[in-house]
This record gives C-alpha cells, sequence and structure tokens, in this order.
C-alpha cells in the first residue's frame, strides 16, 4: 500500500465498495467513515464534528489524502466552517452545497442546513482548503454544476465539470 486515504462517501455508502474500492484497488489504505448504520442515527451537527474531529486528530497534514464525495463532500465542506483552512490534499467530486431543484422530473433535495455554505461564502468567512479540487458531471442536478463553479470561484476552488 502506497498511502492511506480518508474518504467519506454519498450517503449510505460504504468504505469498501464503490468509489472506496477503487481508491483500494490504486494501492490506498481506505480508512474514514460509512455513511450509513449507527451514521445515519446521528444529528447532522454530530457527523460534521466526527468528521472535524478526523480530520484534525488524524489527517491534520499537508501530506494527508482526502477524498469526499456528494454528501460526505457536503459534510467535509460543513466541518471546514468549524476548523482551520485544511492543509492536506482534498478531492472533492459531485459536491452538495444546498438545495437543488431539476425541472425534468421536478425532484426536489434539500439537505440540512442548505443556506449555511451560501451564506459563509457571502460574508467572506468560508475557510478554504488549502489544496483541494473540485470535480463533478455537467448532468450533476443534486450538485447543480452552476452553482458549485460559483462557489469554487468565490472561494478560491478550482473546479472540473466533465461533460455528462
Amino acid at each position: 500500500m502506497k498511502d492511506t486515504a480518508y474518504y467519506l462517501p454519498g450517503m449510505g455508502g460504504r468504505l469498501n465498495t464503490g468509489l472506496g474500492r477503487g481508491i483500494h484497488d490504486r494501492g490506498y489504505k481506505v480508512v474514514g467513515r460509512e455513511t450509513r448504520g449507527d451514521f445515519q442515527k446521528y444529528s447532522f451537527q454530530d457527523k460534521i464534528d466526527l468528521v472535524a474531529n478526523d480530520l484534525e486528530q488524524h489527517f491534520w497534514y499537508e501530506e494527508a489524502k482526502v477524498i469526499v464525495n456528494s454528501f460526505g463532500a457536503y459534510l467535509f465542506l460543513h466541518a471546514q466552517l468549524q476548523i482551520k483552512p485544511y492543509p492536506g490534499k482534498v478531492l472533492i467530486l459531485s459536491t452538495i452545497i444546498g438545495g437543488s431543484y431539476h425541472d425534468e422530473t421536478m425532484m426536489r433535495f434539500y439537505p440540512p442546513r442548505a443556506d449555511v455554505l451560501a451564506h459563509a461564502v457571502k460574508d467572506g468567512v468560508f475557510p478554504c482548503p488549502l489544496n483541494a479540487a473540485i470535480h463533478l458531471g455537467s448532468v450533476d442536478w443534486q450538485s447543480g454544476p452552476e452553482g458549485v463553479m460559483s462557489f469554487g470561484e468565490a472561494v478560491g476552488l478550482p473546479v472540473g465539470v466533465v461533460d455528462g
């Protein structure tokens, strides 16, 4: 194993399947939080506190590698609000940054504290991670490419949008 990666999957995600398996297959030991089971029983603030504590206690160094996906990315960004700018390398995939609506299916997605990140950016108080990038698909309606690109631009995070 080359290294260790802290992985925080989307809602109901596991560390050893899907993207977690892919990270492992690339030679990394995968640690982090599964976002299912007992974790789902915690309050939103408790989830944020757990993530912030994980980072501060075990992954607070420049060479640390953190990979967060979808709702896991949303938790990471909220944890970032209560800690200093994270010093490690962070890959943020298909992040949720607030509520969204899909015109074609008329589906709505409204996560807890949906406006908090937008307010932190507007107020200029979002403590941007020091070495992070966001990537998402152009049709990822829950992430909302336009909103994520605006978020990235406002806080200084590069955003890569993949077609499809």
